[in-house]
């Protein structure tokens, strides 16, 4: 049966809304709702979303989120992906099968947390007289199936979103206190300031990212890439050319692909000219000039 006036509308609305940054922090907040679950019978914890920790280089690493706790600081990368997952501990990239057929990849979380953390240590060696243990946990959407991902280990927790406050509560107590309450409040607020950062510094973590992976792709072919799919956080894959070259057309920041010029046509930006991804409507990505 097809579909009336108004649910093609609700369905526009809904596409307009659902962004791909916004499906993010959507995951994002569904898994600090599950850590706020473990607080409990003793346990003690606080939380704090899109940490951007600086490296020496001057630029950041941004962490989704962590969990604070009498144990040390869990590290939780949150990925919100469907489909069929495929990685393991050594591979750069993973892979996100969907029923239609289209395999999609991404950056191995398992590496990504693992910068994010030596970052995180680096920077809270500065305040810390303690060595605060950290543990990294990669977060998947209840929504796609871990078809085959590497089993829990001392260096990662890989689990569905569901799991995850019974994974971390199977592990809680085999670990030993080393965090008091006052040194849990005190690690919250020294970084609790790296959350407060600008537009203009968000930016300029994607430009990094952008930047450094572009010239990783442009100098070095991969073997059967697969098209990039637009994720938060997360450098871009590049679809391979017959030789690598420099492209200077801009890029989308969150898959990859050129950006187009174009010129609004409603609103109260009508008449000026935005960046607008070449992936519409799968990336709604947009750069105001």
């Amino acid at each position: 049966m097809a579909k009336g006036l108004i649910d093609l509308l609700a369905d526009a609305i809904s596409d307009l809304y659902w962004t791909d940054e916004r499906l993010g922090k959507y995951g994002e907040k569904l898994t600090e709702r599950k850590l706020n679950m473990v607080n409990l019978f003793g346990r003690k914890g606080k939380t704090l979303k899109n940490i951007y920790i600086p490296k020496d280089n001057g630029e950041t690493s941004e962490i989704d989120l962590v969990y604070i706790t009498q144990k040390g600081i869990f590290v939780i990368e949150s990925k919100n992906y469907s489909g069929w997952i495929f990685g393991d501990e050594k591979s750069q990239y993973w892979t996100s099968s969907l029923p239609n057929g289209q395999k999609n990849r991404f950056y191995s979380p398992l590496k990504q947390n693992r910068t994010h953390i030596k970052w995180l240590s680096a920077y809270m060696a500065n305040f810390s007289s303690i060595s605060i243990p950290m543990y990294s946990i990669i977060v998947f959407s209840d929504r796609c199936e871990l078809k085959r991902v590497p089993a829990d280990s001392v260096e990662a927790i890989i689990c569905k979103r569901e799991s995850l406050y019974w994974r971390i509560r199977s592990v809680w107590d085999n670990l030993p206190n080393i965090i008091s309450d006052s040194d849990i409040e005190a690690t919250y607020n020294i970084l609790f300031r790296l959350t407060d950062v600008s537009e203009a510094q968000k930016q300029a973590h994607i430009d990094n990212i952008n930047m450094k992976y572009h010239k990783r792709h442009t100098n070095t072919q991969p073997v059967n890439a697969a098209p990039p799919i637009p994720q938060q956080n997360i450098p871009p894959v590049v679809q391979p050319t017959s030789s690598p070259q420099v492209n200077t057309v801009p890029h989308c920041p969150k898959c990859g692909s050129p950006l187009v010029l174009r010129t609004a046509k409603r609103g109260d930006k009508a008449g000026n000219q935005f960046y607008g991804c070449s992936n519409f409507p799968k990336c709604r990505y947009i750069q105001n000039l």
